[in-house]
């Protein structure tokens, strides 16, 4: 096959990706997409929208090779096509970081409200577990905990973090994940927790970048 212009070829070819993600809900489709491989329906209801328009976004992904889906029934099971999807999406995520104001602001007023300490990082939470110094929350949907966690965390989703802060040793430090490293969930249960009298942090990210670094990953069977 003739191709005239090579690299004008390939280089619409790398639209149809960079397109493909263009659309703030097909982000956070890829985002729960990383917990774990879910069907139409259950990204519908995590996402509250119609399953009609999850499906057309989810096509769109599909033919830009960004999600692979298989048959399990009569219900079809979507997954990230691989690793290099999250990494698309971290360098998308770090260019707006970096280069518009808007993030900046949103950052400012939001996250850094709720939290401005520095987050752990990925080393230092396997030294602080290994060394018995933490207690680590995933506060993710009881669901999404059940499909990968960080080994030893104790789940707790969002609307119970005050419950279970009761029975939890003041003085000992707790650190608490999601489903990324702008998971809201993470910022509210680290305030409420400071706010309770508890010294908690961040995760710097969450657990598809853990489960991306190649970092050991537990299921419940």
């Amino acid at each position: 096959m003739s191709i005239r212009n090579p690299k004008q070829a390939l280089y619409e070819q790398f639209a149809i990706v960079a397109k493909a993600l263009g659309h703030p809900l097909r982000l956070e489709v890829i985002e729960h997409l990383a917990q774990g491989a879910r069907s139409v329906e259950a990204l519908a209801a995590k996402l509250g929208r119609p399953v009609a328009n999850i499906s057309q976004h989810l096509q769109a992904l599909r033919r830009a090779g960004i999600v692979s889906a298989e048959r399990d029934g009569k219900f079809v099971h979507y997954s990230l096509a691989d690793d290099s999807v999250l990494s698309a999406f971290a360098a998308v995520r770090g260019v707006a970081e970096r280069q518009l104001a808007e993030v900046d602001r949103i950052v400012r007023g939001y996250f850094d409200a709720r939290d401005d300490m520095r987050p752990v990082t990925r080393d230092e939470l396997e030294r602080l577990m290994r060394d018995g110094l933490v207690t680590l929350i995933d506060v993710r949907p009881a669901d999404e905990f059940a499909l990968g966690h960080v080994p030893g965390a104790i789940n707790v989703p969002l609307g119970k973090v005050r419950a279970w802060s009761a029975d939890a040793a003041i003085g000992r430090e707790i650190v608490a994940y999601c489903r990324g490293p702008w998971c809201v969930m993470s910022f509210e249960a680290v305030a409420a927790l400071r706010a309770l009298g508890h010294a908690a942090r961040r995760l710097e990210d969450g657990m598809p970048e853990w489960k991306a670094a190649g970092l050991p990953v537990e299921v419940v069977a």
